[in-house]
């Protein structure tokens, strides 16, 4: 047993240092590109509004313009005073920037010589850090150990898709290959740092990589059989343009449906397993077939909720999309055409395809844990977060 809890916390310290070493290796390349001067883009403070107008539409819209003096904060000419003209701008925008905000702004260099700056967006750097901040901090109160490890695997996520995931598929590698093997290093940490490494923790790997294969499988076929491109939003056509040509916009929807889809299905497998255990461990003599059916019994209410948060999760990010489908009367082109709609059907294929993979998974996990998973075997719980 100590031998055990040793060897958890070896892992638990050198993932913490694998955590930080890659934030420190990620942060020089960040401000690396802060710092270059040219049209790059640099932080900016509002020192003063000479001039404010606003216009309301047709439409009951509000447009903004305003005329600011801007102080830089970063790069090579710190603290010069810049302008900038936004009263001759028709965009459609309801920032009304205020003395003290900080803004991102680039530098245009037109044919003669001349500058021009733009605001970008505003700075929300604080804001997000005391968000991130208050996260971590009730995830450790709450989670205490377990907590931590939460979060280191949330580091280790994010380096995985930022330092693997990406880089390779921008690299022009197979996404589905990519997107399954880096889904997959992401399980291992979220499962055994978190869970523990023993028989139910190896269960749990094995079930959710039987299914997150299948849901990529699906998902390939489909965004192929439906045609789509993945140039459904505007992040990804600026994304196309922005690299050449070189990035593989069908292959980054791949990416994220499946990466989208792991998120719910450890959960699920994690709660199957905990339930055959319990099963087991409360009645040793019951037979295989009797506990398969009283954890499906378990699996398929949880199952029923965990299909809907994942609708609504996706419903809610495309809410925006369902609003102008209502605003511009799209609905009444007929079923057909409404759905056809690629944006649409992006949201569609992303949402069937988890929710088949999330079916899936329960059986899969529950006959694993029933034929494998002896009755002395150790708790696997679910995840109290």
């Amino acid at each position: 047993m100590k031998t055990a809890q040793r060897r958890k916390r070896l892992l638990t310290a050198a993932l913490l240092t694998l955590t930080l070493l890659t934030s420190v290796a990620v942060r020089p390349a960040a401000a690396q590109e802060m710092k270059d001067d040219g049209n790059q883009m640099f932080r900016a403070v509002v020192t003063e509004v000479t001039e404010s107008r606003s216009e309301t539409r047709e439409n009951g819209s509000v447009s903004v313009g305003q005329k600011l003096k801007l102080r830089r904060l970063d790069g090579e000419i710190m603290d010069r005073e810049i302008t900038y003209d936004g009263l001759d701008y028709d965009v459609l925008s309801t920032n009304e920037y205020r003395p003290g905000d900080e803004v991102f702004v680039t530098r245009n260099l037109n044919l003669d010589g001349n500058e021009t700056f733009y605001i970008v967006d505003r700075v929300r750097t604080w804001p997000l850090f005391w968000l991130a901040l208050l996260f971590a901090t009730l995830v450790v109160a709450v989670g205490r150990l377990k907590g931590l490890r939460a979060l280191i695997v949330l580091g280790l996520t994010f380096a995985v898709i930022l330092k693997f995931i990406v880089p390779l598929v921008l690299a022009g590698h197979s996404p589905l290959l990519v997107g399954i093997v880096g889904s997959v290093m992401i399980l291992f940490f979220a499962i055994y740092v978190t869970e523990g490494f023993d028989r139910a923790s190896h269960l749990a790997v094995v079930a959710t990589v039987v299914s997150l294969t299948m849901t990529g499988l699906l998902s390939s076929a489909f965004i192929g059989l439906a045609q789509l491109t993945g140039f459904e939003s505007e992040d990804a056509m600026f994304l196309a343009t922005s690299g050449g040509g070189a990035v593989n916009v069908r292959g980054l929807l791949l990416v994220g449906i499946v990466i989208g889809t792991l998120g719910v299905l450890d959960d699920v497998v994690i709660s199957q397993i905990a339930v055959v255990e319990e099963l087991k461990r409360a009645d040793p003599s019951s037979d295989s077939r009797t506990i398969y059916r009283r954890a499906m019994s378990v699996g398929i209410s949880h199952l029923s909720s965990m299909v809907n948060t994942l609708f609504l999760t996706y419903a809610g990010a495309s809410l925006p999309l369902l609003m102008l489908f209502s605003i511009n009367g799209l609905a009444p082109l007929g079923f057909d055409q409404a759905i056809s709609n690629e944006m649409l059907a992006t949201e569609i294929v992303r949402t069937l395809v988890g929710s088949i993979g999330l079916v899936a998974v329960v059986p899969i996990s529950t006959l694993l844990a029933v034929k494998f998973l002896p009755s002395t075997a150790a708790v696997l719980r679910p995840r109290k977060m």
